[in-house]
């Protein structure tokens, strides 16, 4: 079992900063990948940006040139940069973390942090 704790949301003006922090326990030598997702009121939760173990790096479109995602395996944390914040960037943001087991991918989710920006 792999347990996933974020941190670091909070109310934000148009074009702030903030970082979001997750912390892994358990499992975690068997993590694959961390990856941030969000999920805004009445719409679907959407991929953010993920990063492997190799620490190759993917981000949404919308969220590229703002937003980076890093890893301190040490620590056993994934943390989500966030500059340039924008109103539609308002969402819960949740972190996922993945694992290959007996061919097929399992995840793990946290309870979600809840980002605002709002002027």
């Amino acid at each position: 079992q792999i347990q996933l704790v974020e941190s670091g949301g909070g109310l934000v003006h148009p074009g702030g900063s903030l970082t979001l922090t997750c912390t892994a326990s358990g499992s975690v030598r068997l993590i694959y990948s961390l990856a941030w997702y969000r999920q805004a009121p009445g719409k679907e939760r959407e991929l953010v940006a993920i990063i492997s173990v190799g620490n190759t790096t993917n981000y949404e479109d919308a969220v590229k040139g703002r937003f980076t995602i890093s890893r301190d395996n040490a620590k056993n944390m994934v943390s989500l940069q966030m500059n340039s914040l924008k109103p539609e960037d308002t969402a819960a943001y949740y972190c996922q973390a993945a694992r290959w087991s007996e061919d097929k991918w399992i995840v793990y989710w946290g309870q979600g942090t809840q980002v605002t920006v709002s002027s």
